[in-house]
């Protein structure tokens, strides 16, 4: 089997207007993604997605084309899909960084594997370690009301854990949004909270005691991206988990944060992984530290969100009772562009069964965000 063209396409997708996340690193209301289509002379077609919002992946739809057009298309071209590592590891070879686009084409291999066996992706990985992954959703950094009145509508659909986006203001600003919040949703769902980079060390110290108040049960990213140091300082003497995000990338980056004693839990994605293999050994450098992991989300269309699922049901140390998944893509989308549904209710992801990613694309809905017409 041999690889006969890769094609890509962009496409420009918008948040359900009521969900729209606003954080303090931005306000997040239209996704820009990256379709990849590997196709085989056999007749296979494997797909993959690329994250393009620089701010998470540092290149946006334009520059990843470019990256895969002009670097890996004639890397890849004429070579045996199935060979996934050996592969993915020349596209490292062939060009630094622009991990999201080496994802991309990493997701499309493994698709090609799949259904060359007749296996799911999950399979391929050695095998479900767990039948389902518990789930949490993200309620935006808005007003109290505002966001005591998505709390209330994601219990309604059957979340059970959810996390409040704060640093959105002062620290009283974030303590009544969490209490508003707290109100709404009642004292049995567990909620965290997402600073998302935004809080100085003071600010964060400062807000910590009240927490305590609230029932807050894990605090994410509390300050700046490259500040493991204060990381590690709120971990001293907190009850309260702190998961580092926004920093973890690369094994290179868990293996930082472990060493800096930065974080309880680590985010593991699929796109700032590099793919789904480099998103194991993320996992596994948490799971030889006797840390935690859970899945973070860039709003994933249905692809990498399938990615995700296989990602998360397949390795071992997930420690999604302590911080459920990011794997919530289907409450902010109307549409995540595929023929049939993934297996994913509020609370809950279940292992995609297809073979490959288990997913196929819906053209007409392809069609109609394209960002290229």
């Amino acid at each position: 089997m041999k690889i006969t063209e890769i094609e890509t396409i962009p496409l420009s997708v918008p948040v359900s207007p009521a969900r729209v996340l606003a954080s303090a690193r931005d306000s997040h209301a239209v996704s820009p993604f990256l379709l990849v289509r590997i196709r085989t002379d056999e007749g296979l077609v494997g797909t993959g997605e690329v994250s393009c919002t620089p701010r998470w992946s540092g290149e946006d739809a334009a520059i990843a084309q470019r990256v895969i057009t002009r670097y890996f298309a004639p890397l890849l071209t004429g070579e045996d899909p199935r060979a996934v590592q050996r592969l993915t590891l020349r596209l490292d070879g062939e060009i630094v960084g622009h991990y999201f686009a080496k994802a991309g084409i990493e997701m499309a291999l493994w698709d090609i594997l799949g259904k060359s066996l007749d296996a799911p992706l999950h399979v391929l990985l050695g095998g479900a370690v767990r039948d389902r992954v518990r789930t949490k959703f993200s309620i935006s950094g808005t007003d109290p009301a505002g966001a005591a009145e998505l709390g209330g509508w994601a219990v309604e659909q059957g979340f059970t854990a959810m996390k409040v986006k704060v640093a959105r203001g002062s620290v009283a600003d974030d303590i009544e949004r969490i209490a508003a919040v707290r109100a709404a949703i009642g004292d049995d769902v567990r909620l965290g909270v997402d600073a998302n980079c935004g809080w100085t060390r003071d600010a964060a110290r400062a807000a910590l005691p009240r927490f305590v108040d609230h029932g807050i049960a894990f605090l994410e990213q509390p300050v700046g991206l490259r500040d493991l140091a204060g990381m590690a300082e709120l971990r001293v003497g907190s009850t309260i988990p702190v998961v580092a995000d926004d920093p973890i990338g690369t094994s290179t980056d868990a293996l930082d944060a472990v060493r800096a004693e930065a974080a309880d839990v680590l985010s593991v994605y699929v796109g700032m992984a590099g793919g789904v293999a480099a998103a194991q050994r993320v996992a596994a450098v948490a799971t030889a530290a006797g840390i935690g992991w859970t899945i973070g989300s860039n709003l994933e269309l249905g692809v990498a969100l399938a990615a995700q699922m296989h990602l998360a049901v397949a390795t071992p140390g997930l420690a999604d009772e302590t911080v459920p998944c990011d794997l919530l893509s289907p409450f902010y989308y109307d549409e995540l562009l595929l023929a049939e549904p993934l297996p994913l209710e509020a609370g809950w992801a279940y292992p995609p069964v297809g073979p490959g990613l288990g997913v196929e694309l819906d053209d007409e809905q392809v069609d109609r965000y394209r960002a290229d017409r």
